[in-house]
């Protein structure tokens, strides 16, 4: 089984502590996952080592749906993540067995006795994408950046920092108000990117239009809806173990064109692959598919609050669906989890009725209990609470083939309990928009999920977070979040999650639905390729095999 490993030394008094709370998924290969009467084998890939490999050539990777800015401070795109990792590195990151390792940092953190103060040692002679010198300082730049710019989504994932500080140009000091133990989970994805401060001065907000950072590839130019090509990086401190040239990420939003393509060797690798591809693609002998359970979730933000846009002071919206938990509550009785993901995705994927993953050590029964599906309870609710049924839902969703599908069989199955769901599919860089800007009822998008639970629970629905879409507020669930932010005790934490569990089922802001399998495909031509239960497919070292061609 996957499960989670947490590590905090102790020092003397006075002396620094080593890691603040170190969060892995422990190496278990192969890890089999029961979904539904199937059973599946993770596959996370494996790094080129030794093997036989043609340097140079262009790799083409089919991503599903359009990234946002390729700026890591106001991101909220997973597909975003797929690019950054080749060309913007962090100062953690996963490995293949979900531990945190570091990357851009040269060891974990240490942190004071009384969790306030963490140092963060950092390399030192190498360089950004445009030649200037990576040291604390820069890494302090952006970290300032992330935690203060406006519109940043990093803010809440960064915890309550005072202050952010450079010791000498190898040390790096952040100072908190609190503990706050998922500090070194949050800096292993976009909240430890690091950028390039003279691009940051050059371009500000403009950033993501061409991003600048330490990374294995150097972003060379985006055309919208069609492709974001980046080339390898001369600058990158590990360049020998680069072998591409090139990396084309080609928009191909239709799952049906991606599948063709990667039969056709027009595309080398394919993200996202549908339940409803897969068998078929896994029986080509030229192609091979990587596979993961996923830390993240599947589900739906209701509107409560977000009328100004996310982050500005909620306010209350006057619908029933937004005012009455009554009429949330029966939505979420009205939808017949189970059902729905098993015959929607053919076994592939898997239960999620919290954000609290079964395998994870935080797991409770108070946090993984499954919402009942009562279709004779949820019209009895909206009954009392005194709406007309059925109820009309206006539900807007991504216009990809599996998203739809599920939002219509959800349809289905919330009719019988008095709701009448109208599906508004919308273009993937679209909705992110509108869930920022809050013109949407209910809006139906996933989460790729961390491997900290802080960072999968805080973000989107603490009071006036970046992430929180839905506009929610719960002082009561804004302090049980707290407390467990600033322990490192695995029983303490999965108690407080398992008591907001409790909170957030009763007033159903979010319904978690379902958890996606990590599916990808790439041609046997490539190695290298990377896939892990963060959901982001690492392409920075891969290669061609010695005897094909780019």
């Amino acid at each position: 089984m996957l499960r989670y490993l947490f590590r905090a030394s102790r020092r003397p008094a006075g002396a620094l502590t080593t890691g603040m709370v170190v969060v892995a998924l422990a190496a278990c290969a192969p890890v089999q996952h029961p979904t539904g009467s199937a059973t599946h084998t993770d596959d996370f890939g494996t790094p080129v080592g030794s093997q036989s490999v043609r340097e140079g050539g262009e790799l083409v990777m089919g991503l599903s749906s359009e990234p946002d800015r390729l700026d890591p401070t106001t991101s909220s795109s997973l597909y975003t993540r797929y690019v950054m990792n080749s060309i913007c590195e962090k100062l953690y990151d996963n490995n293949a067995a979900g531990q945190l390792v570091p990357q851009l940092a040269t060891a974990l953190p240490d942190v004071s006795p009384d969790g306030l103060t963490v140092t963060i040692p950092v390399r030192t002679g190498i360089k950004f994408a445009d030649g200037a010198e990576f040291d604390a300082a820069a890494v302090q730049t952006s970290l300032q950046r992330h935690l203060s710019m406006k519109g940043s989504q990093r803010t809440s994932e960064m915890g309550p920092i005072a202050s952010i500080e450079t010791a000498d140009p190898a040390h790096v000091v952040l100072k908190f108000k609190k503990p706050f133990s998922p500090i070194t989970a949050a800096l292993a994805d976009r909240a430890g990117m690091i950028m390039s401060p003279a691009a940051i001065k050059e371009r500000g907000d403009n950033f993501g239009d061409h991003p600048v950072c330490v990374g294995a590839f150097k972003f060379v130019e985006r055309v919208p809806q069609t492709s974001i090509v980046v080339e390898r990086d001369p600058n990158y401190y590990d360049a020998k173990n680069v072998h591409l040239d090139k990396i084309t990420y080609r928009i191909m939003s239709d799952a049906n064109i991606r599948a063709a393509n990667l039969r056709s060797g027009d595309i080398q690798v394919a993200d996202t692959i549908s339940p409803q591809d897969v068998g078929a693609l896994v029986k080509n002998k030229g192609l091979h598919l990587l596979q993961s359970s996923s830390l993240g979730y599947q589900g739906i933000t209701l509107n409560i609050g977000n009328v100004d846009g996310v982050g500005k002071p909620s306010k209350q919206i006057d619908t029933p669906l937004a005012k009455d938990p009554r009429v949330r509550m029966a939505f979420s009785l009205a939808i017949d989890r189970r059902q729905l993901v098993d015959v929607v995705f053919n076994n592939w994927f898997e239960l999620a009725c919290t954000p609290i993953s079964p395998q994870s050590p935080f797991a409770t029964p108070d946090g993984t209990a499954c919402p009942a599906y009562d279709p004779q309870k949820s019209r009895q609710l909206l009954a009392e609470a005194g709406v007309p049924i059925p109820y009309p839902v206006k539900l807007q969703v991504t216009n990809q083939q599996d998203q739809l599908r599920y939002a219509q069989a959800l349809q289905a199955s919330a009719a019988e309990g008095g709701f009448d769901i109208k599906v508004v599919p919308t273009e993937y860089s679209t909705l992110l928009d509108v869930q920022k800007r809050g013109t949407f009822e209910a809006l139906y998008l996933g989460w790729s999920g961390r491997l900290d639970p802080d960072g999968n629970i805080t973000r989107f629905l603490q009071t006036g977070s970046g992430g929180n879409y839905g506009g929610y507020s719960s002082p009561k669930l804004d302090d049980l979040l707290g407390q467990a932010s600033r322990t490192t005790d695995v029983a303490k934490r999965a108690e407080l999650y398992g008591q907001a569990v409790q909170i957030i089922q009763q007033d159903n802001p979010y319904l978690y639905t379902y958890r996606i399998r990590v599916l990808t495909v790439h041609s046997t031509r490539v190695t290298g390729i990377e896939a892990y239960p963060d959901g982001v497919i690492r392409l920075g070292k891969a290669a061609f095999t010695a005897d094909q061609k780019g």
